[in-house]
């Protein structure tokens, strides 16, 4: 079971439903993740919070106010591209932007996971993780 592909589907459809607030099974890589969605300005908050059994990652979704009683999600879309059958990876001369620049890439380099124009400034490559715009 790809445990990314499951992380992001559970943001994706807690979105969708309109619930404020998601919790996954932590990890680090889960984690480092949120943590970029959090600087990305796509989610309100993302904390590791330790129960009697378990660590979980608490993710606060965010919306948009647009009118009166009506929410528009933060995250319009999330795309898994590197699976567990065929992993993708990108140099950093192929990183491109993401729905012109309104979303981002998220790569996992030798320095740990980051958006796609940080991997670019720093010239690393590596694997293409995900799509989120």
């Amino acid at each position: 079971m790809d445990t990314i592909a499951n992380m992001l589907a559970k943001i994706k459809n807690a979105q969708l439903a309109g619930h404020k607030e998601v919790e996954i099974p932590a990890s680090k890589l889960k984690m480092a993740l949120a943590e970029i969605l959090k600087k990305e300005g796509f989610v309100e908050d993302a904390a590791k919070e330790k129960t009697e059994n378990a660590e979980k990652i608490k993710i606060a979704l965010k919306y948009f106010s647009v009118s009166g009683m009506q929410k528009d999600p933060a995250i319009k879309g999330i795309k898994k591209i590197s699976r567990g059958g065929q992993r993708i990876y990108i140099k950093n001369k192929d990183i491109k932007s993401v729905r012109n620049k309104y979303g981002i890439a998220i790569i996992s380099t030798s320095k740990g996971l980051m958006a796609d124009y940080e991997a670019k400034k720093q010239g690393l490559g590596g694997e293409y993780v995900c799509e989120v715009w």
